[in-house]
């Protein structure tokens, strides 16, 4: 999102929870003067009468901070929020073009037109209520016994989650399926099977006594009941008390978010067999048969520990419960394709009650937002050759070229490691794939099929052709160039086992890349991005996979216990970030993205130094180059959240909200150094104590 850099709420991901376009709402407001164009920052954004070293992300941001408004159909706003509204105009120009257009029958342009006139066509979708559900409805009615259940579970299946380049886990089905190589299993592509089930965003949502988030549970249940009410199910209240039960019973199966992010504990592989001897209740034939798995004998059982309980679930809880589960949750995942009504009462809770968002987007953004989801690559593919310059990709990619060599560097001047596992450090940093702006080859949509008529169909056969696309890489050679984002995403993302990274174009922008700014800025703003990248091979996830995306242990015990003690020292460190009294950020959750955070802004540091070539920096505006790009650094992590969504973001993302992460910087020795910050100041940590990784 970034490898699970952005937050995919917002555009997406580095948030980047989890990584287009000019400046931060306000600052986007501003008239630049020229100096500030060359300098890159934005010194309107700034409070100068904030001390650097008490409150480094002020400094840098604190008159856009208080004077910027979040726009009313956000639950937050930021740079990441800035770029996706320039590339949401770029797409809309493009859009309309193709709408009010001919093509060829089949052909990308004409499915996106298809797939945009279905989906805006409101009067339509209003006008044929629940009937695209009917079949949905029929199928589920018909279940009798846990064989045909299990089936219908295998029958939902869809891939869509992704744990290892996006932090994905959510899923409403009752099992998610990801396809890559298998994380212990190099060479070999494998089906993941993680768990699933649940209409709140985690686990805790349901198990947790905090205040708040009982009474989220208790919304939810009433939400339910609304739902199934204004869908014309008969004896709604019923229905959502067994649907709520039932949904309590999974989560308390689940393993945790924490878990989750653990690739050691997800890289258990099961045999066929496997899943009816260690997880027996689900009729296991009928799911995969269901779910065209049959011929499949390797998985990679991602959540080893939830599955069996999951399975024994489908057989233990009473059939009525399951069939009731299954049609709110085919309903609730596609409120966006049905009747009018549906679609605000599911905004209502996901993006009100939870997010704290007061206002529904408009239904032509939504469409936009559609086609990325369904035909992503489709629309990207037009959008780069309109919107993403030649001279654009090849600034970057001299960039990305930089820092890795930078990091190459910091990593042979370790005097802590040893020799063994330095080698394959480097041999890593060596054998890196990386992507600038898009793919090389762009997917095949011409199995999809999309009508201009119903956009529940377009939907569902969206679904199913990403589902298909992904079983068609089951057994075969990995790719390690394959994508994972769509070019016009405002993220990136670090790609563990193709040991690869995506710099998609939608990222390639301002605020985080403005190709007229000096090198200071753009090394502190893009530089701090692509390091973060790069330095998501190290992390304490990354680290477990070798040069060839295999995971295994290639550190000495000692190497190891070194890396591991700073990690607990930054964790630590973001422990101590509290948004409200009652919460902090979890510094073990979020430990992933903020040593990747702390080893990219060095890295990326070393490399603008080196772009020097000797010279001295300019002074710029009354900044020298080392706060330059300190400032274009925390610049980029403009973040204002409505609390509820802060609150989310907490709980459920692996990425720090973006004023933590800005407090990167303390601990880069020349942070201190370019702003003269010295003990007694509320940022201050003692060298010793400054977590240095990388």
């Amino acid at each position: 999102m970034f490898k699970r850099l952005l937050t995919a709420a917002a555009v997406s991901t580095l948030f980047i929870g989890g990584i287009s376009a000019t400046m931060p709402a306000a600052m986007a407001n501003q008239t630049a003067n020229a100096a500030v164009a060359q300098a890159g920052i934005n010194l309107a954004a700034m409070d100068t009468q904030v001390k650097p070293g008490d409150d480094f992300y002020n400094f840098a941001n604190g008159h856009w901070q208080r004077n910027t408004e979040i726009p009313a159909d956000r639950s937050s706003t930021g740079a990441f929020l800035v770029a996706f509204n320039s590339t949401e105009k770029h797409k809309a120009e493009l859009i309309n073009e193709l709408v009010n257009s001919k093509h060829p029958a089949g052909s990308n342009q004409t499915k996106i037109a298809d797939f945009y006139q279905a989906y805006v066509n409101t009067k339509a979708i209003d006008a044929a209520g629940m009937q695209p559900l009917a079949a949905d409805f029929a199928r589920y009615a018909a279940i009798s016994n846990v064989q045909q259940l299990s089936g219908v579970l295998g029958a939902n299946l869809r891939a869509d989650v992704d744990p290892l380049n996006a932090t994905h886990y959510a899923t409403e089905n009752l099992f998610g399926l990801f396809v890559t190589q298998g994380l212990a299993t190099p060479g070999e592509v494998l089906p993941y099977i993680l768990q699933g089930g649940l209409g709140l965003p985690e686990r805790q949502y349901y198990l947790s006594d905090d205040p708040k988030m009982v009474q989220l549970r208790q919304q939810y249940h009433a939400y339910i009941k609304q739902l199934l009410t204004l869908a014309g199910v008969d004896d709604a209240a019923a229905k959502a008390d067994r649907i709520f039960a039932l949904e309590n019973k999974i989560a308390r199966a689940h393993v945790s978010r924490e878990d989750s992010e653990d690739f050691t504990k997800a890289s258990v592989v099961w045999s066929r067999a496997d899943f009816d001897k260690k997880a027996p209740g689900i009729d296991w034939n009928a799911f995969f048969s269901a779910a065209k798995l049959g011929q499949q004998n390797r998985f990679d059982a991602y959540h080893a520990g939830a599955i069996p309980a999951l399975s024994k679930l489908v057989a233990s809880e009473p059939l009525q419960a399951w069939q009731d589960w299954l049609v709110f949750h085919q309903i609730n995942s596609h409120t966006d394709v049905l009747p009018t009504a549906l679609d605000q009462a599911h905004f209502d809770f996901y993006g009100t009650t939870l997010s704290g968002t007061p206002q529904q987007r408009s239904r032509d953004k939504r469409a936009l937002s559609a086609l990325d989801a369904y035909l992503g690559d489709a629309v990207g593919q037009d959008y780069v050759e309109r919107y993403f310059p030649a001279a654009a990709k090849a600034k970057v990619s001299h960039m990305v070229d930089n820092i890795i060599h930078a990091f190459y560097n910091r990593v042979a001047a370790l005097d802590w490691m040893a020799p063994s596992t330095q080698k394959e450090a480097l041999a890593k940093v060596n054998t890196l794939v990386v992507g600038v702006g898009y793919p090389d080859k762009w997917p095949d949509y011409s199995s999809y099929s999309v009508t201009a008529s119903n956009a529940y169909a377009n939907a569902v056969a969206g679904e199913q052709y990403r589902y298909t696309q992904q079983l068609a890489k089951i057994g075969k050679p990995q790719d390690k160039r394959e994508w994972w984002m769509i070019p016009q995403i405002v993220n990136a993302v670090n790609l563990p086992v193709q040991n690869a990274l995506n710099f998609p174009a939608g990222i390639l922008q301002a605020p985080f890349f403005d190709a007229s700014a000096e090198d200071a800025y753009n090394y502190g703003a893009i530089g701090a991005v692509i390091g973060h990248e790069i330095s998501h091979s190290f992390d304490n996830n990354g680290a477990a996979f070798d040069s060839t995306g295999a995971m295994r242990n290639w550190w000495t015990k000692a190497d190891f216990a070194r890396f591991a003690e700073q990690g607990e020292a930054l964790a630590a460190q973001f422990d101590t970030y509290a948004p409200f009294p009652d919460l902090h950020v979890n510094g073990k959750l979020t430990l992933g993205e903020n040593i990747a955070d702390v080893a990219g802004l060095a890295a990326a540091l070393d490399a603008y130094h080196a772009s020097l070539n000797g010279k001295p920096a300019p002074v710029i505006d009354g900044y020298t180059g080392d706060q330059r790009f300190f400032i274009g650094f925390a610049q980029t992590w403009a973040t204002k959240m409505r609390d509820a969504a802060l609150r989310q973001r907490i709980a459920t993302d692996g990425h720090a909200p973006g004023m933590y992460r800005a407090l990167t910087v303390r601990n880069l020795d020349a942070w201190y150094q370019a702003f003269d910050v010295k003990p007694g100041d509320k940022l201050y940590i003692a060298p010793e104590q400054r977590v240095k990784i990388w």
